[in-house]
């Protein structure tokens, strides 16, 4: 899900060039949440870009930025008296309230007056009239549509080269439960050993305890540590990780879930353990199903 285009070129919309400034990241999101950064005085360019992007994208915080300036060098800046006016107003008013309280409060100059937001209007010099607006908000958006391609090439490019990684991570998980099973049998043997000295270790603490009885508990108990239904589920897990990374369209969400069903798997087989070697094994799947997770959240 995360991205990154930017352009910068002049277009020229009733003989008037502006210089555009494009900028489009995105950034891991469950849902899609789109935030523009655009020229204020540019009507319905920002509601006709979120319906392209929410056509075009479907996961990811997206932040779109435009900077947008006349190209020739004779547009003015202006003074807004209204704003001015209403930027005094707002400073005394609060230079009033911090004395009330006793605070004191750094004294303003004209530059950072003149800072504020709107106090030096440029608009009048750069927005066109309204028909001539409409003209330059079509002209913007034909130019954002090859912005949104590069943004969604390189997407795709970085979705590739994570798609590689976590395929590399299915295979050291099918590895390793490969591994797990080769483990079984060592594991069998030791534990058949260990059944037979607790036996005899009960059999000579309690000479009246039913041998048989205690041989079907003791043989519960290793049906219970078995981990066979456990390895075929990851083997089912590592089929439907391929299948997903080998289908086309979106399938972040998915290889989500399926996280979870791995991380299932491997917590069960480090419970059932009970032995250093299937542990190890354990540990070492968690440690490639966590880093697997990160990748995923990735993704779209």
């Amino acid at each position: 899900m995360t991205g990154y285009a930017s352009a910068s070129e002049e277009i020229q919309v009733n003989s008037v060039t502006y210089g555009c400034q494009w900028d489009l990241r995105a950034v891991n999101g469950r849902g899609l949440d789109l935030r523009f950064r655009l020229p204020d005085w540019l009507d319905g360019l920002e509601s006709s870009l979120r319906k392209l992007l929410g056509i075009r994208l479907k996961r990811g915080n997206v932040t779109l930025a435009l900077k947008l300036a006349r190209a020739d060098s004779g547009a003015a800046l202006r003074l807004n008296p209204q704003a001015l006016a209403a930027a005094v107003e707002m400073v005394i008013a609060a230079e009033t309230q911090a004395e009330t309280r006793g605070l004191g409060l750094a004294p303003m100059n004209a530059g950072d007056l003149l800072a504020l937001k709107g106090v030096v209007d440029t608009g009048p010099d750069i927005a066109p009239e309204p028909e001539a607006q409409a003209a330059l908000v079509a002209a913007l958006l034909e130019r954002a549509a090859p912005l949104i391609d590069a943004f969604e090439a390189a997407r795709s490019s970085e979705g590739a080269a994570l798609g590689a990684v976590i395929a590399g991570q299915v295979d050291t998980i099918d590895a390793l439960a490969t591994e797990a099973r080769r483990a079984i049998p060592a594991r069998r043997a030791d534990q058949s050993e260990a059944l037979k000295a607790a036996l005899a270790r009960l059999g000579d603490a309690a000479p009246g305890v039913d041998a048989g009885r205690l041989e079907q508990e003791l043989a519960l108990i290793a049906v219970k540590t078995d981990i066979t239904e456990e390895l075929d589920r990851l083997d089912a897990h590592v089929a439907a990780a391929r299948a997903l990374l080998a289908a086309d369209g979106p399938i972040g969400r998915k290889l989500d879930f399926l996280m979870q069903e791995f991380n299932r798997e491997a917590n069960t087989l480090c419970a059932k353990a009970q032995s250093a070697e299937l542990t190890r094994i354990g540990l070492d799947l968690k440690t490639v199903i966590d880093q697997m997770r990160e990748q995923v959240q990735n993704l779209e």
